[in-house]
């Protein structure tokens, strides 16, 4: 009877076990399914924060990179400026072009952010700063050409201007010497000099003289013919030297100073001539007033500033 209630007992509780397994294995099925869905979405927004900070990091690199290239462009427009500037060019659409970068590049630089629309408009306007700075090419290669050609043109008025200079020289040196060459022909000249004493009585003696024939020097000459020398009015000065150097000198008897080279010079006797052209005889007749000393003496005839001759005599 014992045996059969327990089989009767064992027979009632396992249909009971079966739906708390049922249960159990949902319940681990449903958390599964969270659990791999979890995992999905985490693997998502991983992959997402990867793929953003990857673009971030790409918008920052080229963000750089076109910074670099503006800042190269900077440069560049520098250095066009002052060419175009050196070679007399309008420099104002370059100094424009600057002024714009300048003011984009440090707006953008103290933001330290950008998106891909602000770069590309960034680019854009790097490619049309460089296009301009190819056209300024064009233009400097048109200046320097155009320098080249002012310089050569400029070279050769430079040239032709020497060459002028260079003929107005020689032909004011030509003037000069030929003005040289007009004053010596224009000198005139004493010929046929004669020095003679003559004594109380009004006779004349040929040198050597002696004291008391020597009442006055007689010195005559004639003044040569010269076609080029103008009429007009000359003074005619004689200077008697002695032996010592020293030149008969008595402002009481007519002696005077000229200037001769510069320098005051004493002359023994003067007068004032008109100068005709017609080989006249000029004569002057010198009063010492006291006794020559013995030696030999020397004559020089002046006018002007040369001397038209010279002769001497001698004293015994």
């Amino acid at each position: 009877m014992t045996e059969l209630s327990k089989d009767k007992s064992k027979t009632t509780s396992a249909p009971a076990q079966e739906p708390k397994t049922k249960k159990f294995v949902i319940i681990i099925a449903l958390l599964s399914i969270v659990v791999i869905i979890q995992g999905i979405k985490i693997y998502s927004d991983y992959k997402d924060n990867q793929q953003l900070t990857l673009t971030v990091e790409n918008t920052q690199e080229e963000l750089q990179s076109t910074l670099a290239r503006l800042d190269d462009i900077s440069i560049e427009l520098d250095e066009k400026i002052k060419e175009i500037a050196e070679l007399g060019g309008d420099v104002t659409e370059l100094e424009e072009a600057k002024a714009e970068l300048e003011k984009e590049r440090n707006q953008l630089q103290r933001t330290r952010k950008a998106n891909r629309s602000v770069i590309a408009s960034l680019k854009d306007k790097a490619e049309g700063y460089e296009e301009l700075l190819k056209a300024k090419d064009l233009e400097i290669e048109k200046l320097k050409n155009l320098t080249q050609e002012l310089y050569a043109e400029n070279t050769g008025l430079k040239n032709t201007q020497n060459e002028l200079s260079d003929s107005i020289s020689l032909l004011s040196e030509s003037a000069e010497k030929l003005a040289d060459k007009v004053i010596i022909a224009s000198q005139l000249e004493a010929e046929g000099i004669s020095i003679i004493a003559v004594n109380e009585k009004g006779k004349e003696r040929d040198s050597p003289f002696r004291n008391r024939h020597l009442d006055k020097l007689k010195v005559s000459f004639k003044i040569s013919d010269n076609k080029v020398a103008p009429i007009e009015g000359k003074d005619i000065m004689i200077r008697v030297i002695d032996s010592n150097g020293q030149v008969l000198f008595d402002v009481a008897n007519g002696s005077g100073t000229f200037m001769l080279n510069d320098k005051e010079t004493f002359y023994t006797a003067a007068q004032e001539i008109l100068f005709d052209n017609s080989g006249q005889l000029v004569t002057f007749l010198y009063d010492k007033g006291s006794e020559y000393n013995v030696g030999a003496y020397t004559m020089e005839i002046f006018t002007d500033d040369y001397m038209m001759g010279s002769g001497q005599f001698v004293v015994k």
